[in-house]
């Protein structure tokens, strides 16, 4: 099995999408473990606050499939097939790490998210600190340690089960 990591994001109906996403992946995986959800205001575009966090699952996918899989998810759930990036989303489903896999082309893994958001990093760090990231050597607790914009984090009290 191979251990993913899936970074969540809605801004439209925050709630109710957060848990879909939850119920969702954990069709695709197993020994799920899920972050603190954060509010965090959008960044790159005028929009309103999203609720993200990051979802720890074991699966037996590949990572083509995988992938397909979670676009197939945001679609169900809403997404526009060929929506833009800086916008409101019902569901954003952005994989993060996925085992050693190192990829260039789409999916870009390692996702780069994880040197340039804080709502990518801080729960990475809850979820996995010493976790090295393939291709850079550096442990989540290291980048973590040096991730600025942590304070626009703002914990949400989860209100489902896992």
């Amino acid at each position: 099995m191979t251990v993913a990591y899936v970074g969540v994001g809605s801004n439209i109906e925050p709630c109710k999408h957060s848990e879909v996403a939850v119920k969702e992946l954990s069709k695709l995986g197993c020994s799920l473990k899920v972050s603190t959800i954060y509010e965090c205001e959008a960044l790159g575009f005028d929009g309103r606050a999203f609720y993200n966090f990051v979802v720890e699952l074991q699966t037996d996918f590949s990572l083509a499939e995988f992938s397909r899989k979670l676009r197939e998810i945001e679609i169900d759930w809403g997404r526009k097939e060929h929506s833009a990036k800086y916008q409101d989303r019902t569901l954003d489903l952005d994989l993060i790490l996925f085992g050693e896999e190192i990829s260039q082309q789409d999916p870009q893994i390692p996702r780069i998210d994880i040197y340039k958001y804080p709502f990518v990093i801080q729960p990475l760090y809850e979820l996995c600190p010493d976790r090295v990231i393939p291709s850079d050597c550096k442990s989540i607790r290291q980048v973590w340690q040096n991730s600025t914009q942590l304070d626009l984090l703002k914990p949400v009290e989860r209100w489902f089960e896992v």
